[in-house]
């Protein structure tokens, strides 16, 4: 069955990897299964054949005949479990890099996209440049310790996994902040991913679809 998934047809990131549907590309290409991508415009998103799919009118979501997931940890976990490459074969390490995918966007994002909402959203207003110190201590809260815990390994538990492949996808909205710079263990972690040849995929595939070429995986 092919699998298909959504992103949107002119994407705000201008084609720079961040929109969630690279992570669910990533995965895919992680694994080596093919993906057809339809995509969406915004009015669309809001209309009843989305929001079928998604209820929250947001992408990306999967279909893979009449399996139609939404939100990227489900969409990565589904794919991880179903196809080799992205969750370790040992029942503990498994549980681990499971694990760590929820770290990734219950504990490390939140923060991080309120920065985003901050300085995209609210820096017109008078109370910004106070706040957004703020915000900064909380995302170095959680960066502090990821670090500590990542140390000199190249990922978090053992080999890659499905749980790098988000902490990576979360932590690459800090580049233009210069926070991740404060901490080069995880500058280089970043890096790392970015390099993996699936990614490189990934990534064009994403800035082709922004572009308006072939939307095919």
């Amino acid at each position: 069955m092919t699998i298909v998934i959504t992103a949107f047809e002119r994407s705000p990131d201008g084609g720079k990897g961040l929109a969630r549907d690279t992570r669910v590309r990533w995965a895919l290409e992680e694994v080596g299964q093919p993906y057809e991508v339809r995509p969406v415009s915004f009015p669309a998103l809001k209309e009843p054949a989305h929001l079928a799919l998604h209820p929250f009118g947001q992408i990306p979501t999967y279909e893979e005949g009449d399996l139609a997931l939404f939100e990227t940890g489900s969409i990565v976990l589904h794919i991880a479990e179903r196809h080799a490459g992205l969750l370790p074969k040992d029942a503990k390490a498994r549980a681990r890099a499971i694990t760590w995918m929820f770290a990734a966007l219950n504990t490390v994002e939140p923060p991080i996209l309120e920065l985003v909402t901050a300085r995209l959203l609210e820096s017109d207003k008078p109370w910004s440049q106070e706040r957004l110190p703020l915000v900064q201590d909380r995302i170095r809260d959680r960066l502090k310790p990821l670090s500590a815990r990542l140390g000199s390994a190249d990922w978090l538990e053992g080999g890659f996994s499905a749980g790098d492949l988000m902490m990576v996808s979360v932590l690459l909205r800090l580049k233009p902040s210069g926070l991740l710079d404060e901490y080069p263990n995880l500058a280089a972690y970043v890096a790392r991913g970015e390099a993996r040849p699936a990614y490189k995929r990934a990534f064009a595939a994403q800035s082709a679809t922004n572009a308006g070429k072939s939307p095919t995986g």
